[in-house]
């Protein structure tokens, strides 16, 4: 496979609040003078990572982000019959790996992101500490390994601001997904009824409230440095593989969870267009700043026509911009979910062509 892997998706979401603001309403961005809706890259990464469907495909490589590691190991070694004042101190011995231990507290002051295999070092250390009775010592306290890595921390990188020689590169970057045409919030003005109110006594409703919501056809972005990744993962190519299938059937296929039990707005993307390439990456975001208004020939369709319209431009001004590309139409039902997977995986040498 070349270096790099890009995907351009659009997905259609019906009525929804996938991913609100401070104020409870769908986030937005402007662009191109207009207002589009928003999902944000972190919500994207957060859903995929964390959904069933991530972790069966990857199922003993996903890490845990967490600042609750010194908890963790106090509540080991209380478990295992070490006093609370000695527990607490050798607990923080081992959290202050992660990062900087908040005063008078075992947590520590930021997320880290840790693998499965270093979690175990942590607890198996934590365990052995309880039975010979003593302090953590220098050498077992390098609990931070970068030949431990798991997929998803391979993918979207890790920071240890105290640490900065076990920071991992992220492999993958995920921009924010952007709504192709402009939009407008509306609210969603709803009653609770009380089931017990018999209508005599009392008319009233139990709970008044609103909830913002749009629909729209987003288009996301996400590029591989599949070298970087197998890099990551310590040159592991068969979890390497995993996790370019994994991380783009989840792309493909899970939606932001925000208000879904209100407003069943789950959805497959209706286009993936795959490139693979030495070429450096560029996002088509560019082909939208003009909002798409679908009335020619439908929201969808136009938003294709739009995206392979920058292509073909691009191709032109800087020479082909990839050297091998598959589309997924679920549109006009051209392409499939099976080849397209078979298109990113590292046991493609070739491609599948345009």
């Amino acid at each position: 496979m070349s270096q790099f892997l890009q995907l351009h998706i659009l997905t259609s979401y019906p009525p929804s609040n996938l991913n609100r603001d401070d104020m409870g309403r769908p986030k937005t961005a402007r662009m191109g003078g207009s207002e589009r809706l928003r999902i944000s890259s972190q919500s994207l990464k957060r859903h995929w990572r964390t959904s069933d469907l991530f972790e069966h495909s990857l199922d003993g490589h996903i890490g845990t982000r967490t600042k609750n590691i010194g908890p963790s190991v106090y509540d080991v070694l209380v478990a295992n019959g070490v006093a609370e004042k000695k527990a607490k101190e050798w607990a923080a011995d081992i959290a202050n790996v992660f990062g900087k231990v908040k005063k008078e507290q075992l947590e520590i002051e930021q997320l880290v992101h840790v693998s499965q295999a270093e979690w175990k070092g942590v607890m198996a250390l934590a365990k052995q500490l309880a039975e010979e009775q003593r302090a953590p010592e220098t050498e077992e306290l390098k609990l931070l390994r970068k030949d431990r890595m798991d997929a998803d921390i391979a993918l979207f990188g890790r920071m240890l601001a105290s640490k900065p020689d076990k920071n991992i590169e992220a492999a993958c970057q995920v921009a924010h997904a952007i709504s192709v045409h402009s939009v407008t919030i509306e609210d969603d003005y709803f009653t609770a009824v009380d089931d017990l109110n018999d209508g005599q006594d009392d008319l009233g409703a139990a709970h008044i409230g609103e909830r913002g919501f749009a629909a729209a056809l987003f288009y996301s972005y996400l590029c591989i440095n599949v070298d970087q990744l197998v890099e990551n993962l310590n040159g592991n190519k068969d979890l390497a593989d995993k996790t370019l299938k994994a991380l783009t059937e989840a792309a493909v296929k899970v939606s932001p969870t925000g208000y879904q039990n209100s407003f069943g707005s789950r959805a497959y993307a209706s286009y993936v267009l795959a490139e693979q390439g030495e070429q450096q990456p560029r996002s088509l975001s560019v082909a939208f700043l003009k909002p798409v208004d679908g009335r020619e020939q439908g929201m969808a369709l136009e938003a294709i026509d739009t995206l392979n319209q920058q292509i073909d431009i691009f191709d032109q001004v800087y020479e082909p911009c990839a050297d091998t590309r598959y589309a997924l139409d679920a549109v006009t039902g051209q392409g499939s979910f099976k080849e397209l997977l078979a298109f990113v995986s590292l046991n493609n040498e070739t491609g599948s062509g345009e």
